[in-house]
């Protein structure tokens, strides 16, 4: 987008925001007309002042419109920085496979040196650190592009799994700083990636990426049918009866039940929940295999999160109640943290905004990415200031001071 002369910078970042000409002249001060001349470049931006009020309304660096690289922020604990978002799209816009067609493939590295990366990168996820993961995520996803395009036969099938994992790892945080094109976009690479591995429980844990990123885009009913449709075929007693054959199919179950929740339909959520339920108790234990973190503990935490979508946030926190505390922190600090910003949603559904600060306060000490990173975070602690009386107590306004978050 360097390229771009100044005023389509605007108008793709505004558009980016979803903000309306009108609505961005009004927070600007400007007129509609005034907006719609600078997006045509008709009228000149050469005032440096109005420069960066235009980038304090779209929420970026002020060297993004000037086709610069942006400065870094150094509270990386307050979110993740627009040019790394820019960066991981600039690597999906990269077809290398397609370049290997019609001419020999970029030099990648040793197919060994790429698992331990890849390895790397999903633990960096699994333990929240999602600043730290979408710095490395660029040069991850060139990496294993060059890897797929490169290597043929046996390396060319390893290379293939590493980068749907790839795919993966990349759709998972984006839809979790609410980049949720990008997610879908990476997670349908990962299922096609996947095929080419000749992995069919590779291509079953891709497919749940793509129903997460279609239920955070609005499509609750295509991906339960994607994920229910997907789950058949691998249950237990037709193809794969290998814990992690278990695990990838429960996970399946496990999401669907999340997009039934967001239809609504409880029948529907409590068929799939149980049927999860069936398959960590033969797995026995929690694991992780194919980075599920899937068994019988990770079941009540979708159970919870599965009512706090149906509104039913006082059943969310009895489940949170009797989990047994030795098993919930055993589990990884994404997986925890993400469970107690669901706790947050059900506290305040109650009524309950003390607990509901406070969990917001407890997941923030256990992985802040999680809270700090994500938009669904910023507006539970919106809603939990505005309905707090009086002051609020000082760690959560200190908190919302650092996230930026206001009544």
């Amino acid at each position: 987008m360097d390229e771009l002369p100044i005023g389509r910078r605007v108008a793709y970042w505004r558009s980016r925001r979803k903000l309306s000409q009108q609505v961005f002249a009004d927070r600007l001060g400007k007129s509609k007309s005034w907006v719609d001349k600078v997006e045509r470049g008709v009228r000149r931006l050469d005032k440096f002042s109005v420069l960066h009020d235009i980038a304090d309304i779209l929420q970026i660096d002020v060297s993004l419109l000037l086709g610069r690289d942006p400065e870094r922020r150094t509270d990386a604990l307050n979110g993740i920085d627009q040019v790394e978002v820019e960066e991981i799209r600039a690597a999906l816009e990269q077809y290398d496979k397609m370049t290997a067609y019609f001419a020999p493939a970029a030099h990648s590295p040793p197919l060994p040196d790429l698992e331990k990366a890849v390895r790397h990168a999903w633990l960096t996820y699994q333990y929240g650190r999602y600043a730290m993961l979408t710095r490395a995520l660029p040069k991850l996803l060139r990496d294993t592009q060059a890897a797929d395009a490169g290597f043929t036969g046996d390396q060319g099938r390893v290379a293939a799994n590493l980068l749907s994992q790839v795919y993966q790892i990349a759709s998972s945080v984006l839809r979790k700083i609410g980049e949720c094109d990008l997610a879908w976009l990476a997670a349908d690479r990962a299922t096609v990636v996947a095929q080419r591995a000749d992995d069919q429980l590779l291509a079953g844990i891709a497919t749940t990426r793509v129903g997460i990123a279609l239920v955070a885009m609005g499509r609750p009913r295509p991906a339960l049918e994607l994920n229910v449709n997907i789950a058949n075929l691998l249950a237990p007693g037709y193809r794969d009866t290998t814990p992690q054959g278990l695990s990838v199919y429960g996970q399946l179950l496990l999401q669907g039940a999340m997009a039934a929740a967001r239809l609504p339909d409880p029948s529907a959520v409590d068929d799939l929940l149980d049927g999860a339920e069936d398959a960590a108790n033969q797995l026995g234990g929690d694991h992780n295999h194919y980075w599920t973190s899937f068994g019988p503990t990770n079941i009540e935490l979708h159970r919870a999160a599965a009512y706090v979508e149906l509104g039913e946030g006082g059943r969310a926190v009895e489940i949170h109640q009797r989990l047994p505390e030795p098993a919930f922190n055993a589990l990884l600090p994404e997986r925890r943290a993400h469970h107690l910003l669901d706790l947050a949603r059900a506290y305040a559904q109650i009524g309950d905004v003390g607990n509901a600060g406070e969990m917001l306060l407890r997941g923030d000490r256990l992985s802040p990415s999680e809270i700090r990173c994500r938009p669904i975070a910023h507006q539970v602690l919106a809603d939990v200031l505005r309905r707090t009386r009086g002051a609020p107590p000082c760690h959560l306004a200190e908190l919302a001071e650092q996230m930026g978050v206001g009544v």
